[in-house]
């Protein structure tokens, strides 16, 4: 069975950077894009950047935009999730997906058919 391995979180003080990635593992299979999201405590999980692999075209929530930087390999089926100037507010449970589908709308979770387990980003002031 397919599965998604995330690795990278950690703890960082505010400003700092971290570097997550997002490996597939088991049976291959093809993507059409890649995306990360997050859930803090108390809170819904929310998307945070995606790619699309036949555009290339990348996708990030406004909170992030200018600090995030989203990139990946296809033919791998790997993502990468650069974060620099990390804020209080970023620390989140960060969460890896996949789709197979031809699909437009990669800012919804329900576009996504593979999730992974998740990798805690932890930010202190």
């Amino acid at each position: 069975q397919a599965q998604l391995v995330e690795s990278g979180g950690g703890l960082v003080q505010a400003g700092g950077s971290l570097r997550l990635s997002c490996a597939t593992s088991g049976r291959t299979f093809t993507t059409t894009g890649m995306g990360w999201f997050r859930q803090a405590p108390g809170k819904e999980r929310e998307f945070v950047a995606a790619i699309r692999w036949s555009t290339g075209n990348t996708y990030y929530t406004d909170s992030v935009k200018g600090r995030f930087t989203i990139s990946g390999d296809n033919a791998e089926n790997t993502v990468y999730l650069q974060m620099d100037s990390l804020k209080p507010e970023d620390t989140a449970l960060y969460y890896c997906a996949a789709t197979r589908r031809t699909i437009w709308a990669l800012r919804n979770m329900g576009a996504y058919d593979y999730w992974g387990q998740g990798t805690q980003v932890t930010v202190s002031s």
